[in-house]
């Protein structure tokens, strides 16, 4: 008896230090080898959805990305499944990868007719050789055939059961301004009965604006539930900043001026391409421009083959300020800047020119891109500093509503949504 109090109090004296030594795991999309470029991850049959699957259907996720280098790099991938906060869930690979957990990238092709030599890289999952058996989050990560250790970049999608219905709204008229600053998100559940049995304590919502990162917000508990109906409308968190409509550029033909392009210019061993200045528009009358959300395409117009044939160019960004500003910093956001390390999308102050100077490799395309404010220590970047936050600005927004069950082992995505405020 005594044994076996001494056991447990040993067990109870180890379990905190277990738990303090658990630190989170960072899942976040991020490109850890510079030589990778145009990072993309999106559903096949749209490059310009969220990356959510849906088990059974017809689709895939695909992931599209260069490596910059003259020589072919023989890459594997292999995928982490998560919980809802993107955490690595309990399972074990065998449950919910069929087979082994890494397959080789056999889907590549070299550059031609340019200047910056690259191969292209292109996974589609699920595929012979990596079938998914599990809904939720999925951290995807690509190495080195002959050095898995080494990762070379990782990236985030989703696969969900769609055995719930999300109907979701949005409007300007909210609950701390009216046609102001702000736009406020509400959605309503309905299932079959029967599968679920505990609403308030079982279900989680992540909201995402523009699929940002960095401004995703998490639901733990409805305003209303009602028979196999769940409500969610009046929570002060489904409150977001209204942001403006991304800035447009193209630089798709390298021998004309495209648009936002004030000049392309050769300098060995790139095409540089400087975009016209842009400016403050937070005290600017809204402008409606249709948009891609912040996504980008790789485009060539001279070419018949973009995917090899797009050249890579030095992109230059200004922004003009009334003088450099404290306690943060500027950067470029856009899907093209996800994944890069923050100082490589950070805007620059430059004292001669009196702007914000930026300077990305980009490959030739149409891109959205807009300036945010972030603050020194803030996770989470401000729009109306730089763009200003009309009501009017046609956002779009991701929900993803993930359901544990009392005794399961796994957050199952059980319904998402993409809805766009016009």
């Amino acid at each position: 008896m005594k044994k076996r109090v001494l056991i447990f109090v040993v067990a109870m004296m180890c379990l905190p230090m277990a738990l303090m030594g658990q630190a989170r795991v960072d899942t976040r999309p991020h490109i850890f080898d510079e030589a990778v470029r145009s990072l993309k991850v999106s559903p096949r049959s749209n490059p310009y959805l969220p990356p959510v699957l849906v088990r059974g259907s017809n689709d895939c996720i695909q992931v599209n990305f260069d490596y910059l280098d003259y020589d072919v790099h023989y890459l594997r991938y292999s995928v982490t499944h998560c919980d809802a906060l993107w955490q690595p869930s309990v399972l074990v690979e065998s449950e919910y990868v069929d087979g082994f957990n890494y397959a080789d990238i056999d889907d590549y092709e070299q550059s031609n007719s340019t200047f910056t030599h690259y191969y292209n890289y292109n996974i589609q999952i699920p595929n012979d050789n990596m079938k998914l058996l599990k809904s939720g989050n999925y951290m995807l990560s690509v190495f080195e055939q002959d050095d898995p250790e080494h990762i070379l970049f990782q990236t985030r999608f989703s696969v969900s059961e769609n055995s719930v219905s999300v109907l979701p709204t949005v409007t300007s008229n909210t609950d701390v301004d009216y046609n102001d600053h702000y736009q406020q998100l509400s959605f309503t559940l309905t299932y079959k009965p029967g599968t679920i049995s505990d609403p308030y304590n079982e279900l989680t919502a992540v909201v995402s604006q523009n699929t940002r990162e960095d401004n995703v917000v998490v639901v733990r508990q409805p305003m209303m539930v009602s028979g196999n109906s769940v409500t969610y409308d009046h929570l002060r968190e489904l409150i977001f900043p209204a942001g403006n409509e991304y800035r447009r550029f193209e630089h798709v033909n390298i021998n004309s001026i495209n648009m936002g392009v004030e000049s392309i210019q050769y300098f060995e061993p790139f095409y540089h391409v400087t975009l016209f200045e842009d400016e403050p528009r937070a005290e600017s009358q809204y402008l409606y421009d249709s948009t891609q959300h912040g996504h980008f395409t790789i485009r060539n117009a001279q070419s018949h083959n973009s995917r090899c044939e797009a050249d890579y160019v030095v992109t230059h960004f200004a922004l003009r300020t009334d003088g450099q500003l404290s306690g943060g910093r500027i950067i470029l956001e856009g899907e093209f800047t996800r994944g890069l390390p923050l100082d490589e999308y950070t805007m620059h102050w430059d004292e001669n020119s009196g702007c914000y100077r930026g300077d990305l490799l980009l490959k030739q395309g149409a891109y959205n891109y807009q300036y945010l404010w972030l603050p020194d220590g803030a996770p989470m970047a401000r729009t109306g500093i730089i763009e200003g936050d009309h009501y009017q600005t046609a956002n779009e927004y991701t929900i993803l509503i993930y359901d544990r069950p009392m005794g399961e082992r796994y957050d199952h995505l059980v319904g998402h949504a993409v809805l766009r405020f016009q």
